[in-house]
């Protein structure tokens, strides 16, 4: 066995394919929990964002607050929804986030997925996808109107009138109706959903322990495979 080919197949980049909605709290939530399990992992982790809507149903200007979305969505009382929500936001200040649902403009994302496949193909879709989710769960940004999705994509980098007309043309609506596809192939039904290697899949924000153990099995399987292609060629 030669060190050399075990070390190369170390050094490769575990790909994680994440599919999520940027009005999902979970969603923002296990990120935190994902990015925690990154550095502690020691090695190179290639991310990318794939959309999923969790309510496509509904209008870009919802008429009601976020209660009484969830309370109407779940068909619960709108006091059972605030007690939810104060459970999901008291877990988000684990993980440091500070969401104020006081101010959360409810909406539909779809053209929140569309602007963040532009960001893919611009090579910045991660900074997007942060950018997104701080604009709806902490600053209370309306990321349903093109122009305030245009400020955003502008602040990471993004070319405003470019941003503009990807939005307008729907040009990477098919890129959003092809990952929902593969979600539905591959049986998703909530998320967040991490597809790790390309063959681990996990459900929802787990642990950072789990995701690193996760990570670290991935990377074994490959030295692993490394040194029996090595030694087959002996």
């Amino acid at each position: 066995m030669h060190p050399e080919a075990v070390d190369q197949s170390m050094n490769d980049s575990i790909k994680v394919d994440i599919w999520s909605d940027v009005q999902c709290p979970w969603c923002y939530i296990g990120k935190r929990k994902f990015e925690d399990a990154t550095g502690r992992f020691g090695g190179d982790v290639e991310v990318e964002y794939h959309s999923f809507e969790l309510a496509p149903d509904v209008p870009i200007d919802y008429e009601g607050n976020t209660y009484d979305f969830a309370s109407e969505h779940k068909g619960i009382p709108v006091a059972e929804v605030k007690q939810m929500i104060e459970r999901i936001s008291g877990v988000a200040t684990t993980v440091g986030l500070d969401f104020d649902y006081d101010h959360v403009h409810q909406t539909n994302t779809i053209r929140a997925h569309e602007l963040l496949h532009f960001a893919k193909s611009k090579g910045l879709q991660l900074e997007l996808k942060e950018r997104l989710l701080k604009a709806y769960f902490v600053e209370g940004h309306h990321i349903g109107h093109v122009d305030v999705l245009a400020d955003l994509a502008a602040e990471v980098g993004l070319d405003r009138n470019e941003a503009i007309g990807a939005l307008e043309n729907n040009t990477f609506l098919a890129d959003v109706k092809a990952d929902a596809a593969q979600a539905q192939a591959y049986g998703i039904q909530g998320v967040p959903f991490f597809v790790i290697d390309g063959k681990y899949g996990l459900s929802g924000a787990q642990d950072p322990m789990t995701f690193l153990n996760v990570l670290d099995r991935a990377r074994a399987e490959r030295a692993e495979k490394a040194s029996d292609s090595e030694e087959a060629t002996k």
